[in-house]
């Protein structure tokens, strides 16, 4: 009895959970937003590109 009080007391393992758990919540963050991270991130780009000219 004593050893599955132990077992459920035992907390080492709530770390790994919320590790994937925040994977889970980012990757299906990315899949939602992708077209728009996309654009922004080529926008971005192209300023870069634009004003590397004037130096």
């Amino acid at each position: 009895m004593k050893g599955l009080q132990r077992f459920i007391r035992d907390e080492r393992g709530i770390g790994t959970v919320e590790m994937i758990l925040i994977l889970v919540v980012l990757i299906a963050l990315v899949l939602i937003f992708k077209e728009q991270m996309t654009d922004l991130v080529n926008s971005i780009f192209e300023k870069i590109t634009k004003q590397s000219g004037k130096v």
